[in-house]
């Protein structure tokens, strides 16, 4: 099927957001691929709502975490207390170009953006440099991330773990977040369910046509093995009426919220809540996003095995 109507941008943006991550090929290796697509993403997802992003993350962390937006209210008093700063701190995975962050940033919280990508980083960077954006970056990999201490808060949302195609390595992420949470710390992420690829997305083809750049979208769907493949053409223009053309193909996998609770169970984080991201009702068959909250189980002696 071919799509060029006001639910194809929408449907674009949406799935733009996950862009933001890595690039996991089937066989499980790692590549970068965003040098060329970084140059667009943000024209590409100029209506997301990430500041409503931002405003309901707020909320659930005011609801089950410990975090607080520390920088409105910190004082000279409390800017050496160590362990106050790590509770507060709010780490994003799979940070991007750094948009979500900034409205965390906006929102008061201290933040750290990670991700994979070093051409995604630079633009962070530059936003944070232009408009005083008081976050940190780390160019690292979400599932083998460092930090030097603990945080009250882990995110990541615009579907980044589903670049994760190997339960393995889900795990292994999410044992890292357990290993530094702050003591009753919460992650909160969200991920595309196997029915949103299967059932709402499928065989499909996407365009958009801006004024200096487009796209071409080819999405495939595996039911045997739940991957989502989808293979993406630029065209972004230069001198003149000159365009340059450029692929991706990127891989993703869906997961049901059973095999996600499984996983969760697995690392040691015990799980709080299972949110339909569209609805913000409870999470069920019909969710084709879903935010998991998830707490640091301090009852946990787990070894890292990493």
């Amino acid at each position: 099927m071919f799509y060029h109507t006001d639910f194809s941008l929408d449907l674009f943006r949406h799935w733009t957001c996950i862009l933001i991550e890595q690039n996991y090929l089937q066989d499980g290796d790692l590549m970068e691929s965003y040098t060329d697509f970084a140059l667009v993403y943000d024209t590409f997802m100029d209506e997301t709502p990430y500041g409503e992003w931002a405003a309901f993350i707020h909320e659930l962390i005011d609801e089950y975490g410990i975090s607080k937006p520390c920088l409105k209210a910190l004082s000279n008093e409390n800017l050496g207390d160590n362990l106050l700063q790590e509770k507060n701190l709010v780490v994003e995975l799979g940070c991007g170009t750094g948009n979500f962050t900034a409205e965390m940033s906006k929102l008061g919280y201290d933040m750290i953006g990670i991700d994979n990508s070093s051409s995604m980083l630079n633009i962070a960077m530059q936003k944070k440099e232009k408009d005083s954006i008081p976050a940190f970056y780390l160019e690292q990999d979400m599932r083998d991330f460092e930090l030097f201490g603990t945080a009250g808060t882990f995110v990541s949302v615009c579907d980044s773990v589903n670049y994760l195609t190997d339960r393995e390595d889900i795990v292994k992420m999410m044992k890292l977040v357990n290993n530094y949470l702050f003591p009753d710390g919460i992650f909160i992420f969200d991920f595309n369910t196997v029915h949103k690829y299967r059932d709402v997305i499928g065989d499909t083809t996407i365009a958009e046509d801006r004024e200096d750049c487009a796209f071409i979208w080819d999405n495939f769907f595996d039911e045997e093995t739940n991957i989502n493949e989808y293979d993406l053409t630029i065209f972004v223009q230069e001198e003149g009426d000159s365009y340059r053309r450029f692929f991706e193909t990127h891989y993703q996998r869906g997961y049901t919220l059973e095999e996600m609770l499984s996983m969760l169970e697995e690392s040691g984080l015990a799980f709080l809540k299972a949110i339909d991201a569209d609805t913000h009702n409870d999470a069920d068959e019909s969710s084709e996003r879903i935010y998991i909250i998830a707490r640091k189980d301090t009852d946990s002696n787990m070894q890292m095995d990493v």
